[in-house]
C-alpha cells in the first residue's frame, strides 16, 4: 500500500509540473561573421569650378556686359578696359615699324641707278678738274724754274692740285661705297631695331586683348564685384563664375568607411526630397582638420543641375560591411539585465526519462548589442551557433523554468544579412 501511495504521488507531481510547461516559440541562430550597416552622411554641393575672374594688366572699367545671374557661354566678353592710350601707341609703334622697315630694305636692295651715275658722273668731273690743276701747275714749275713769276704763283697751283686730289678721293670712296652696298654690320643693326619694335607691338596687342574680360568657361555669373568707372588693379576680381552645369558633392566620410566606397561606382543621394544617383569620381587624400573625415567628390549627372543648386545640402546614403562575428536575433528576444547589459533565453535540452518529450529547460544567456536594426540586433556573447532562442513573452520566463517550442519561427530574419 505504500508503494502505491508513493506511485500515486509521484503521478501527480509529474501532472503537475506538466501544467507549469509553457509553450514558447523559438528562432535558431547562425553564426556570421560580418554584418552590414546603413549609414547617412551629410555633405555639400558645389560647382565643378569656381572662378574669381580679373584682369591681367591694371586700367580703368569702361563696360560690363553682364549681371549677376545671367548665364555665358565660353568666350564670351564680360568686361571691358578703357584702351584709349594703348591704341595711340600701337598706331606710333606701327609708323616706327614702317619707316625702320623701308630703311631696312634700302640697306639690303643697295642704291638706285641714278645714285650711282651721279656718283660716277662726280668723279669723272673732279678727274678732269685734277687734269687741268696738274697742267696748270707743271706751266707755273716752268715759269718759276726761269724766274718770270713768283714762289707763290707756284704753291697756289700746287695748293689747287693737292684740294682737287682730295676731292677726287672723297668721291671715288663714295662711289666704292655705292657699287659696293651697305655693310653687314648696318644690316643686322636695322634687322635687331626691327624686331625690337614688332616685339613692342606684339605686347601691346596682348595688352589689347588683356583688355577684354572673357569667360573661360560655361557657366553662371554668381558676383559682381565692380562697376564701371572703377580703375582696377592687375589681379582684382571683378566678377565670380561659377559652372552650374557641372555640379558636384563633397561628403564627409569616416576613413574607414571611405575605403569601401570604390572609384566609378555609382551612389544615392538625397537632395531635398528627391533622390540623384551619383559616380564616385574621387577621395580626396587629405583629412579634413576639424571632421577628421575624407572629402568623397561625387558628380551629378547634367540632367539633376537644372534642380540641384550649389550649396544645398545633400545627404549619402551607403551600406557599411562591418568584419565582426555575431548572432542576429528579433528585438523581442531581447531581456534588460543589470548595468545596462543585455541578455536572452535559450533552450537546454533535460533528461527524458523525467520530463515530457520535447521539454526544454530556460537558460539566459548574456549578450552584447554591437548594431541595432529596425526590429533586430546583432549580438554576440554567450550564445552558440544553432542555438534555439527564445524570441518573444520572456516577460512571463525566469531561468531554469520547463519550456516546449510550438513553433519554430523561421520567417522573424527573413532579412537576415
Amino acid at each position: 500500500m505504500l508503494s502505491a501511495f508513493r506511485a500515486g504521488q509521484t503521478a501527480n507531481a509529474n501532472d503537475s509540473e506538466a501544467t507549469t510547461i509553457l509553450p514558447v516559440e523559438t528562432f535558431q541562430v547562425t553564426k556570421v561573421h560580418t554584418y552590414q550597416v546603413k549609414r547617412t552622411y551629410t555633405g555639400t554641393i558645389v560647382p565643378r569650378r569656381t572662378s574669381p575672374l580679373s584682369f591681367e594688366r591694371a586700367g580703368k572699367l569702361l563696360r560690363l556686359t553682364i549681371d549677376q545671374g545671367d548665364q555665358v557661354e565660353r568666350g564670351t566678353p564680360l568686361a571691358y578696359l578703357d584702351t584709349q592710350k594703348l591704341r595711340v601707341k600701337h598706331q606710333e609703334l606701327i609708323a616706327g615699324r614702317n619707316q625702320t622697315n623701308a630703311l631696312l630694305k634700302e640697306l639690303r636692295t643697295g642704291s638706285r641707278s641714278e645714285t650711282i651715275a651721279a656718283a660716277r658722273s662726280s668723279v669723272k668731273n673732279l678727274d678732269s678738274q685734277l687734269k687741268l690743276a696738274q697742267s696748270r701747275h707743271q706751266r707755273r714749275q716752268a715759269l718759276y724754274t726761269a724766274g718770270a713769276i713768283p714762289r707763290e704763283h707756284l704753291d697756289e697751283a700746287t695748293t689747287e692740285v693737292n684740294t682737287v686730289q682730295a676731292r677726287l678721293n672723297e668721291a671715288q670712296s663714295q662711289l666704292d661705297k655705292v657699287l659696293t652696298g651697305s655693310r653687314p654690320e648696318k644690316i643686322e643693326a636695322q634687322t635687331a631695331a626691327l624686331e625690337q619694335l614688332e616685339a613692342r607691338l606684339d605686347g601691346l596687342e596682348i595688352d589689347l586683348r588683356q583688355s577684354i574680360l572673357r569667360a573661360p568657361f560655361t557657366g553662371r555669373i554668381a558676383n559682381r564685384l565692380v562697376d564701371e568707372g572703377t580703375v582696377v588693379s592687375a589681379g582684382q576680381p571683378i566678377l565670380t563664375l561659377l559652372e552650374d552645369q557641372a555640379l558636384e558633392a563633397h561628403v564627409g566620410v569616416p576613413v574607414e568607411a571611405a575605403t569601401q566606397i570604390p572609384i566609378g561606382s555609382n551612389q544615392h543621394l538625397v537632395i531635398g526630397k528627391e533622390q540623384y544617383e551619383a559616380e564616385v569620381i574621387a577621395t580626396l587624400p587629405q583629412i579634413d582638420p576639424v571632421t577628421r573625415t575624407l572629402t568623397v567628390v561625387l558628380h551629378i549627372e547634367p540632367s539633376a543641375s537644372r534642380e540641384v543648386r550649389s550649396g544645398q545640402i545633400t545627404r549619402l546614403k551607403l551600406t557599411e560591411t562591418i568584419d565582426d562575428f555575431g548572432y542576429w536575433l528579433p528585438t523581442t528576444a531581447l531581456v534588460r539585465g543589470v548595468r545596462g547589459l543585455w541578455s536572452c533565453y535559450a533552450l537546454r535540452e533535460t533528461e527524458m526519462s523525467i520530463h515530457p518529450p520535447n521539454t526544454f529547460r530556460v537558460e539566459k544567456r548574456d549578450v552584447e548589442v554591437l548594431h541595432t536594426q529596425g526590429d533586430k540586433v546583432f549580438v554576440r556573447g554567450t550564445l552558440q551557433n544553432n542555438d534555439q532562442v527564445i524570441v518573444n513573452g520572456n516577460h512571463r520566463l525566469i531561468a531554469g523554468q520547463l519550456v516546449h517550442p510550438v513553433e519554430t519561427n523561421k520567417s522573424v530574419l527573413s532579412n537576415q544579412n
